[in-house]
């Protein structure tokens, strides 16, 4: 059984985005800061698919919760 956590990339990668350092910076600058009052997995900018994705594993508090918490506090201006 594999227990380590995802990588900040890998998320990217599920969630298909650019995943290489430039893309997320760029995709980080593009969407930030996100509005306190908007959910992470509600902000307009997620397809369907993705907003889905993000929306279960948080749910789920799965293994990839803690990278989607990450992805939060960045959109968000914040560090985790």
């Amino acid at each position: 059984m594999d227990t380590t956590t995802p990588r900040f990339t890998a998320l990217f990668s599920q969630l298909g985005l650019a995943d290489d350092p430039a893309g997320i910076a760029e995709f980080i600058r593009a969407h930030a800061p996100l509005d306190p009052a908007v959910r992470l997995e509600d902000a307009p900018f997620w397809t369907p698919a993705q907003a889905s994705l993000l929306r279960e594993e948080l749910q789920e508090d799965a293994e990839w919760a803690e990278v989607v918490d990450q992805l939060n506090a960045a959109l968000r201006g914040s560090t985790p």
